[in-house]
């Protein structure tokens, strides 16, 4: 295999890898949308499904090329590993968006607002320094600042979270009250996991950057 060293490289998945991010992105705006403007929320959500099927056109693109090429520029399997890890955050994307649409929730917690924020960063990071990924020898320092940013965030997600759980039911007599918190707490623990899957991403690119360490 020491032949492969000199052999071109394919670079179409650095390609596919800036798509997806880009894509999630798109759809984190979107949720906020959904959050901010209740009106045309189902218009809203189907242009979730549009970009959570755009993401599997992406991974499906990325496993397609894996098959079809000898020389990838970064490991096999790190290539699966990121592409399924930016899959399962597009699709945590919009099972946020579906399930507020599905119980509609009125207007909107200031909780809530702080997670959808947390994930919007998230999906700018992943945005902004996927490109980076190209030469993660040379780019090493800006991708290790998203994944330590990726991992604050998260662990704010947590935080809010925990501060939510804790009030959820405060207050609460009446059955449509009792109701409508437990939606909410579904839906809150639905943004946190979408965001613990923002941070897997960043495990991955961590995983990848160890090879150049």
């Amino acid at each position: 295999m020491v032949l492969a060293r000199f052999l071109p490289r394919d670079e179409q998945f650095f390609t596919h890898f800036n798509d997806a991010a880009t894509n999630s992105l798109e759809m984190a705006k979107v949720l906020t949308e959904i959050i901010e403007f209740g009106p045309d929320t189902e218009r809203k959500v189907r242009r979730l499904r549009e970009f959570e099927h755009e993401g599997d056109d992406i991974t499906h693109r990325i496993y397609q090329a894996l098959n079809s090429t000898f020389v990838t520029p970064l490991d096999r399997e790190d290539i699966r590993t990121l592409a399924s890890a930016l899959d399962d955050f597009v699709d945590g994307l919009e099972e946020v968006g579906k399930r507020l649409w599905l119980y509609r929730m009125g207007e909107p917690t200031e909780s809530m607002r702080l997670f959808i924020r947390i994930l919007v960063e998230q999906a700018q990071l992943l945005a902004d320094n996927m490109p980076h990924l190209e030469r993660p020898d040379k780019r090493a320092a800006d991708l290790q600042r998203c994944i330590l940013e990726l991992h604050r965030l998260e662990n704010e997600a947590d935080e809010i979270l925990n501060q939510v759980l804790a009030a959820l039911y405060e207050g609460v007599s009446e059955v449509p009250q009792l109701v409508k918190a437990i939606r909410w707490g579904e839906i809150y623990h639905l943004v946190e996991e979408a965001t613990d899957k923002g941070e897997n991403i960043g495990h991955t690119l961590e995983g990848i950057l160890s090879q150049y360490a």
